[in-house]
């Protein structure tokens, strides 16, 4: 199978997610790719920074603005491993970034269509284009293992004190 440039830019994202999850974070990454090159990367901080807007996507928009040197990031493509959340939605359109390529689809916050598509609303005098699903299965296994492991460390954990009484 050939490897599209939608693949190849998420698997840059998908790596952004790794370093997520190797500090403990839930496992999102996110890159901003403009003519072709990487202008801006992040991963999701919320635990590390303890700041609820530490989200990969708006950290990727923040390096992209300062490499370009403007709040405006036409021409760029935002590839992001989990469908965007009503905040990072709401920057994305904010930010003029006219297309957004994302892995999974998140069921509890997404808004690029799931839940409901903030990215593409008509009523905004600014939208993204969304292409869904690339390299869905990869994204939604890291997602799906990190909470899976969560899950299984809280079970021990409680099984210890258990015991131990």
């Amino acid at each position: 199978m050939m490897e599209t440039s939608h693949e190849k830019w998420m698997q840059l994202a998908v790596e952004q997610a790794y370093k997520a999850q190797e500090k403990e974070e839930v496992p999102i990454g996110c890159v901003i790719v403009h003519d072709g090159t990487v202008i801006g990367a992040g991963y999701n901080q919320r635990e590390t920074k303890q700041q609820s807007a530490a989200h990969a996507e708006l950290i990727a928009i923040q390096q992209a603005c300062e490499y370009i040197g403007s709040w405006r990031l036409e021409n760029c493509t935002l590839y992001v491993t989990l469908e965007p959340c009503p905040m990072c939605a709401g920057a994305i359109v904010q930010s003029r970034i006219p297309h957004v390529v994302f892995g999974a689809a998140d069921p509890k916050a997404g808004c690029a269509g799931t839940l409901m598509n903030l990215l593409e609303e008509e009523r905004f005098n600014h939208r993204a284009e969304v292409t869904h699903g690339i390299l869905d299965e990869v994204c939604s296994n890291l997602l799906t293992n990190f909470f899976r492991q969560i899950r299984k460390n809280k079970k021990n954990k409680r099984h210890k004190m258990f015991n131990q009484e």
